[in-house]
């Protein structure tokens, strides 16, 4: 009798066992499986975040350039503000032009201007380039197509193209230099405030908004501005020509349409760019050569030489615009 409640509690303890045992394995066997199939997704996430990665970094990935042997009209924007800073800056306008000049499917170049100048500096450097270009590839038109805006330093990188078009809206022209400023000694005095600054140069200080303006230092640096405005007025007349129907108002930093820019020979004629490409160039395929920031270089540029930049800013009063 002892003996059959023992087999009995064997066989019961066993089966307990076995259905413990198999719900362990099913256990296990799903989070494998669910493991599996957790490395597939961050496998294919991490493949999708590379890639997303690898597009920021090396936009150029996105041009379809020079597809099938089909020759194209490559597009370069001069957009925004001219300064070493931004987007539209000397080093980038001018890699963009070498890559579109290098491409052996480029049959024309088309500058997109659409910018209230900037940087004289940086305005020449692109001037100066696009001399170079078409000296090296005279056969190789460049046309500057303006949308909504090209005074200034753009103007200036404009003028170096073989030809400028409009929209007889577009506002064009602006060929002068500014350096702008405030004064606070008025509002200083009145409010009590002494200014105290100590310089070793006798005008280390020159221009100082918290001072009064001294005469020779005003006449000293309306010199300098005279002197970027023949060097711009030089290289506008050496890129138009006799096309300029130079009147006393011309240089004088005055803004046209469109309408009145063509007139007056600051440009050409009207198009954009695909009445450009197609009419003009003969390659009504637009490929964009416009350089664009990679991202590490956009989170450098964030974390890096700020301070420097904002230093920079306080005393970078000369420009185009």
């Amino acid at each position: 009798m002892d003996n059959q409640v023992k087999t009995d509690v064997t066989r019961e303890s066993g089966w307990e066992r076995e259905v413990v045992e198999k719900l362990a394995f099913a256990a296990v066997t799903e989070q494998r499986k669910a493991r599996r199939w957790g490395i597939f997704f961050k496998g294919l996430m991490f493949l999708y975040l590379l890639a997303v990665f690898g597009v920021a970094m090396y936009p150029k990935f996105k041009q379809d350039i020079g597809a099938g042997g089909e020759y194209h009209t490559a597009v370069v924007d001069v957009v925004g503000a001219i300064a070493e800073d931004k987007e539209a800056n000397a080093d980038s306008i001018i890699e963009s032009l070498r890559d579109a000049v290098k491409d052996k499917h480029t049959k024309g170049i088309i500058l997109h201007a659409n910018s209230p100048g900037g940087s004289p500096v940086q305005s020449s450097y692109v001037y100066e380039e696009i001399r170079k270009i078409k000296k090296e590839h005279p056969d190789l038109p460049i046309y500057s197509v303006v949308s909504d805006i090209c005074a200034s330093g753009c103007y200036y990188i404009a003028s170096a193209s073989d030809k400028i078009f409009v929209n007889p809206s577009s506002l064009i022209g602006s060929i002068g230099v500014l350096m702008d400023g405030f004064g606070f000694v008025d509002i200083m005095q009145k409010m009590g405030v002494e200014r105290r600054l100590l310089t070793a140069g006798a005008h280390k200080a020159m221009l100082d908004p918290f001072s009064p303006p001294k005469e020779d230092e005003t006449r000293y640096m309306q010199g300098l501005l005279d002197q970027v405005h023949q060097q711009f007025i030089s290289a506008v007349k050496a890129g138009r020509g006799d096309r300029l129907k130079e009147t006393p108002d011309m240089f004088s930093g005055l803004v046209w349409t469109g309408e009145e820019g063509v007139k007056l020979g600051v440009a050409d004629g009207y198009g954009n760019q695909d009445t450009v490409a197609k009419e003009l160039i003969g390659a009504e395929k637009l490929v964009d050569f416009t350089q664009q920031e990679h991202l590490l270089d956009k989170i450098a540029g964030k974390l890096g030489a700020s301070f420097g930049r904002s230093i920079g800013s306080m005393v970078q009063g000369l420009s185009l615009r």
